[in-house]
């Protein structure tokens, strides 16, 4: 990591004298194969160093192939929007936001709960067959049960599947309750949230308890 940051100053001057930096006069493959090695956060700071290093960090190509190697457990086929670098960051930000609704359930936060969820009258809350709707019931029922210790799960998700559109996103996933009856298999929970003012807001959760697989 350390190297290849010394070789991009190197490049960017040495871009000044010869007219020409190495980058530049690397096949287009192989330069896409090189700064693949990096992460998303080094390619970021990479692209600040200079207009070359810019250029070649916000390669289309290049990000297309970081959200397949980061995001392999998600869905095998999307369709991405405003470009492969844009998409990447809109699915990494909406699974962390996704993230945060399980901090905010263990930590039994009613302010941060209401300021998680969309102001409006269309948002839901599904569970288990009880549909609430509206900002309102949703509230209640959700100070319910955070003051309750009905909702105990543990909160390692597993099976993540996402949808990002332009403003809004789905996710899907599994996590297993902390009480476990007989015959009953891991919750199926399903988040939807809505893109305002350049923020996430959960506008509809849904959440069910699915049948043990007997095998065979």
């Amino acid at each position: 990591m350390v190297v290849i940051s010394g070789v991009s100053k190197a490049v960017c001057l040495s871009d000044d004298k010869a007219g020409f930096s190495m980058i530049e006069q690397m096949v287009p493959d192989i330069m896409t194969q090189v700064l693949s090695l990096l992460d998303s956060s080094s390619l970021c700071s990479l692209s600040m160093t200079c207009p070359v290093m810019r250029k070649a960090a916000n390669d289309d190509s290049l990000w297309k192939f970081l959200y397949h190697q980061d995001f392999t457990e998600l869905r095998a086929c999307v369709t991405q929007f405003n470009g492969w670098k844009a998409y990447y960051a809109a699915t990494k930000t909406s699974l962390n936001v996704n993230s945060e609704f399980f901090n905010i359930i263990m930590e039994k936060s009613h302010r941060r709960m209401a300021r998680y969820w969309l102001k409006s009258e269309h948002v839901t809350f599904h569970e288990s067959g009880q549909l609430y709707t509206g900002r309102t019931a949703v509230m209640e029922r959700l100070k319910y049960l955070l003051d309750s210790e009905e909702i105990k799960f543990d909160c390692d998700i597993f099976d993540v599947q996402v949808r990002v559109e332009p403003n809004w996103a789905w996710i899907t996933m599994f996590t297993y309750p902390w009480v476990l009856s007989e015959g009953e298999g891991p919750m199926r929970i399903t988040n939807v949230f809505e893109l305002h003012n350049n923020r996430w807001f959960l506008v509809h959760h849904r959440c069910w308890r699915t049948c043990q697989s007997t095998g065979g």
